[in-house]
């Protein structure tokens, strides 16, 4: 089997890159073969021998930076790949398939409060004003539900103007603050021009217990929404557990 040369591991150097540094070696060792080369001739060598380590070390240390700025451009990109897997391009929050294995993890250990929320009459908004202001409408209710859940929870958008609010360790009463404060946040201080309307949200809100799965808490959360907005939209409904 062919050997393979250090130029061909390490393509973009220059093939005469330790050219010099090997000829000032091989001179040294043949000086040093020299049993009766007087002090001078020594001398010399040893500065040759020297200037060219240096320089190798330069070289060296030069090629550990560009490898060592090559792993974090990489361990960079890594992480930016990472988190656009796991979230929306919009609005920066976890998209449907990261809000379904985090809801599943926090559920598999403790207890807590699903919240689904969409927008109200959205399509009409997209319809009036253009996708641009309904893209504005979006990123102004996350910046809503950001705001109030803080550290308490996370927020995932699982739809066009849907979005899931998630409440490890919540009790309902807790909940139901946190709920009606997104709801009010929402409706009497959104304000996105030029919609010349109220925005609001609809929001259903299941308990769950540990060991509940995804599925059950969002659908009994799901309907819970929407009996909300059979009720006229705006408001905040528990699910029937």
């Amino acid at each position: 089997m062919p050997s393979t040369s250090f130029r061909e591991l390490t393509p973009g150097i220059a093939p005469d890159l330790f050219q010099s540094e090997s000829a000032a070696l091989e001179q040294a060792r043949a000086k040093h073969a020299v049993t009766d080369a007087d002090a001078t001739d020594y001398r010399r060598s040893l500065g040759e021998l020297i200037e060219h380590f240096e320089r190798l070390i330069r070289e060296t240390r030069r090629l550990i930076g560009h490898s060592d700025r090559a792993e974090r451009e990489m361990q960079s990109l890594a992480q930016q790949l990472m988190h656009r897997a796991s979230h929306d391009a919009l609005t920066g929050v976890l998209n449907r398939s990261a809000v379904i294995e985090r809801t599943t993890r926090t559920l598999r250990f403790n207890s807590a409060v699903m919240i689904v929320l969409d927008i109200d009459e959205f399509k009409r908004i997209n319809d009036d004003y253009g996708h641009p202001t309904g893209d504005a409408v979006i990123l102004g209710v996350v910046d809503c539900l950001r705001r109030i859940v803080g550290e308490q929870g996370f927020v995932g958008r699982v739809g066009g103007e849907e979005f899931t609010v998630l409440l490890p360790g919540h009790e309902s009463a807790s909940a139901a603050l946190l709920a009606e404060r997104m709801r009010v946040a929402i409706s009497d201080t959104l304000i996105v021009p030029p919609v010349n309307r109220r925005i609001s949200a609809s929001f259903g809100v299941s308990i769950n217990e540990i060991g509940t799965g995804f599925d059950t808490a969002y659908c009994l959360a799901d309907a819970a929404l929407y009996r909300a907005k059979r009720g006229g939209r705006n408001r905040v409904e528990f699910a029937d557990q």
